[in-house]
């Protein structure tokens, strides 16, 4: 089996984007998952996710929030990059929703069967996907933020993807109470959620980079087990 990728521009609000496409050009149209990145910008480790997913048959597409070729390499560059969408949610559907049409649009992607992941800021994308009322069958959050959108007051718009959320049960961006809001305000938007919770494990634990116990990100070789099994179940699931 050999992977085939390729590069693709694409535009939203102005802004010249660009995803990494990974796909197995012996199954014909598959089923598609969109991999949202982290506070860094769409980095190697997106774009592994996407030909991992690729291997197990599907299209994997590493998705782009920030811009051709915009990464950050620090942590203050990071934030800086990251503060803006935090600070306009809207924006946030709106990116991960053109992501999703265009990887729609692609010939090898059976356009009826599409999900999403994300990790870190990206779990937050995909949650945000969810909110927004797309008809994506399902997002898969990996030690995402949980803090909902500050603008959406009155009743919840009904979520119709599944959610599954995939976290770390001592990250410091996502304690306790943001989980049992999360869980509170899922409900109330009628999802089919679920959530699994990882014990003495802390943010960023899928990723072997991280190891940085005083900022709250460190590696859990079972904690990145655990999860990337659970994504294979529900994705079977769902597709």
């Amino acid at each position: 089996m050999a992977i085939q990728e390729r590069l693709i521009e694409y535009d939203c609000d102005g802004a010249t984007l660009e995803g990494y496409l990974a796909w197995d050009p012996d199954r014909g149209p598959a089923p598609a998952v969109a991999v949202a990145h982290a506070w860094a910008g769409r980095t190697p480790f997106e774009e592994s996710k996407a030909r991992a997913l690729a291997e197990q048959g599907y299209v994997g597409f590493a998705l782009d929030m920030y811009g051709k070729g915009v990464r950050g390499n620090s942590t203050e560059e990071n934030q800086a990059l990251l503060g803006p969408f935090l600070e306009d949610r809207d924006r946030v559907a709106r990116r991960m929703d053109r992501a999703i049409e265009v990887l729609r649009e692609q010939a090898e992607v059976d356009a009826q069967r599409v999900a999403a992941i994300g990790f870190c800021f990206g779990g937050l994308c995909v949650l945000d996907l969810a909110r927004s009322g797309s008809d994506v069958l399902g997002v898969v959050s990996f030690h995402g933020l949980f803090t909902p959108p500050g603008n959406s007051g009155g009743a919840p718009r009904p979520i119709r993807a599944r959610v599954l959320c995939l976290h770390g049960w001592d990250d410091p961006m996502a304690q306790p109470d943001s989980v049992l809001e999360l869980a509170k305000e899922m409900t109330a938007a009628g999802a089919d959620w679920q959530l699994h919770a990882y014990g003495n494990t802390l943010h960023a634990f899928t990723n072997p980079e991280a190891n940085d116990p005083d900022f709250g990100t460190v590696y859990s070789d079972d904690a990145d087990r655990r999860s990337h099994q659970a994504l294979a179940n529900f994705l079977e699931e769902i597709f």
